[in-house]
């Protein structure tokens, strides 16, 4: 089974104001992970002052200030700025039961529960989910971290489709405890998915760095969308999105600007008929239909009324 797709090269900034309003049932963000702000998380700084208490170099002497915290903010601006307004146009382009799958770690996963708390409504959001694996080294100065975050927000909290019959289901870790029918069965699975990274050796494998697992996309994309229903991700990678969507009978776009990427999901979608590759000028212009989405302020002013409105969940610009 295989579903019309399309592969974009380019910001994603400059392509997303391009494609219609509601026009996804899945929007799957897997963006940077911001993981060099490690050595910036001081809550306070050193500087000179007359009367202050510590006493150093020369005689100099300084006190301490939380500074750091300043700068700490400096830098999750820049950060936030970089992906808020993508997370904008995300609001806008799902579909009124579309559902957002945004895939974090530790670093910025609280930061975004608040941003996204503000634009979708905290009332939108319907999971945590952790994925948790057991591979790679372990620290032994604090609890090794072996887990992703993948928080999930819904356009409409009372009208969003989610299908639980459609997920594989998984063992009882004790099936004797249960009927032999339920144990045969199995369980559907909580929102803590242990799950192994793709193997260095499996044949999901692509070389590229941060590829996620199949078996992730597709417990997402079986649950909260249908055969036919478009499905999104801006930050594509080895396009382990569009592989899975192509093989539950979902149409796709990708988007990426890194041109490594683009080689792998060229090599990844070999043999698979109707995707498409892109390369569009550095001038994208929007269509005359297009609406600037909200900001983040103005949709936590205006929830209310900007969620009466329907939107459509076709894609007019595909």
């Amino acid at each position: 089974m295989s579903a019309p797709g399309r592969v974009i090269h380019a910001d994603n900034l400059s392509v997303l104001p391009t494609l219609a309003d509601g026009s996804f049932t899945i929007v799957y963000l897997d963006p940077p992970f911001n993981t060099g702000r490690q050595q910036v998380r001081a809550s306070s700084k050193s500087v000179r002052s007359e009367t202050g208490p510590i006493t150093g170099f020369k005689g100099q002497r300084y006190e301490r200030i939380r500074g750091d915290l300043l700068r700490y903010d400096d830098r999750f601006d820049d950060y936030w700025g970089f992906l808020e307004p993508r997370l904008v146009e995300a609001w806008r382009l799902l579909a009124d039961d579309g559902t957002l799958y945004l895939h974090l770690d530790y670093r910025e996963a609280h930061y975004a529960k608040v941003l996204l708390d503000a634009l979708f409504g905290r009332e939108s959001f319907l999971n945590e989910i952790i994925w948790a694996y057991d591979y790679g080294a372990r620290t032994k100065k604090r609890w090794p971290t072996k887990h992703d975050t993948i928080l999930v927000y819904v356009k409409n909290p009372t009208g969003y489709h989610f299908d639980s019959t459609a997920v594989d289901r998984e063992p009882y870790m004790a099936p004797g405890l249960v009927t032999p029918e339920k144990a045969e069965l199995g369980k559907l699975p909580t929102d803590v998915w242990w799950h192994t990274i793709v193997s260095p050796t499996g044949r999901e494998k692509t070389g590229y760095p941060t590829q996620k697992p199949e078996g992730i996309l597709r417990r997402i994309i079986q649950a909260s969308s249908r055969e036919g229903d478009w499905v999104l991700d801006f930050f594509a990678g080895s396009g382990t999105t569009g592989a899975v969507a192509a093989a539950l009978g979902r149409r796709f776009v990708l988007v990426d600007q890194n041109p490594e990427a683009i080689a792998v999901m060229k090599a990844r979608f070999d043999g698979i008929p109707g995707i498409e590759f892109e390369v569009p000028g550095v001038e994208v212009a929007s269509p005359a239909s297009s609406v600037a989405a909200p900001s983040i302020a103005e949709r936590s002013i205006a929830r209310g009324v900007s969620r009466e409105d329907p939107v459509e969940s076709t894609v007019r610009a595909l």
